[in-house]
């Protein structure tokens, strides 16, 4: 099954403002004089939309592995499947994107790990107003919580994000190596995903099996 490429309307975070905010001005054309049935329908939508932005506000600070951005707050107790690089003789890399955004966390798990780390990457990460998911890019040193570097470029993300989705709606990460360029700021990420491919012919060998032992 193909990977959703957004998030449903009824959980993006603008929503129930902007509907609480359609509902305020609908207020301005109800008047006291006007009839029960105009007022209390209006009135029950206001209250069920605050119940809802509460229902919101309560989900973003319940903490989750990862979150519902994508963030990751620590590797324990998830399933992470290392997808070791292939040999080869002249490495291929995918520079990581909107790593200007991130370079707080990227120093930082520089500075734990060196510049040769690994990055979990997160299906369905998202930014805050915004419907669209996004393949999350979470570095990984000894000794430090995951860092958010930013996203996989939108080539490499439309190559490999089924696969990844899918691994995510079993409960796995995939985790591959990372590299940090430069000495100093603007840092940039760079990840190996050659070992993608070997993951994904596994994953497919898998799946045949299984449906043959159905059959």
């Amino acid at each position: 099954m193909p990977a959703p490429r957004r998030k449903p309307l009824l959980v993006w975070e603008p929503l129930p403002y902007l509907v609480i905010v359609v509902l305020l001005l609908c207020t301005g054309f109800v008047r006291p004089s006007s009839p029960p049935w105009l007022q209390w329908p209006l009135f029950v939508l206001i209250g069920a939309t605050i119940v809802w932005i509460l229902f919101g506000i309560s989900r973003e600070r319940r903490r989750s592995n990862p979150d519902q951005w994508g963030a990751l707050f620590t590797l324990e107790g998830l399933e992470v499947i290392d997808a070791d690089p292939v040999d080869r003789s002249v490495r291929t890399v995918v520079p990581v994107a909107d790593t200007n955004r991130h370079q707080a966390a990227i120093e930082i798990a520089r500075v734990h790990g060196g510049a040769e780390l690994h990055a979990v990457l997160v299906p369905r990460a998202s930014r805050w107003m915004s419907r669209r998911y996004r393949m999350g890019v979470q570095l990984v040193a000894e000794g430090d919580r995951p860092r958010h570097a930013g996203y996989l470029r939108d080539d490499a993300e439309a190559r490999w994000v089924d696969l990844l989705d899918g691994l995510r709606l079993h409960g796995s990460f995939v985790r591959v190596p990372a590299f940090v360029t430069g000495a100093a700021r603007p840092f940039g990420v760079e990840l190996d995903l050659s070992g993608l491919e070997r993951l994904e012919d596994a994953n497919s060998a898998g799946a045949e099996a299984s449906g043959d032992a159905s059959n």
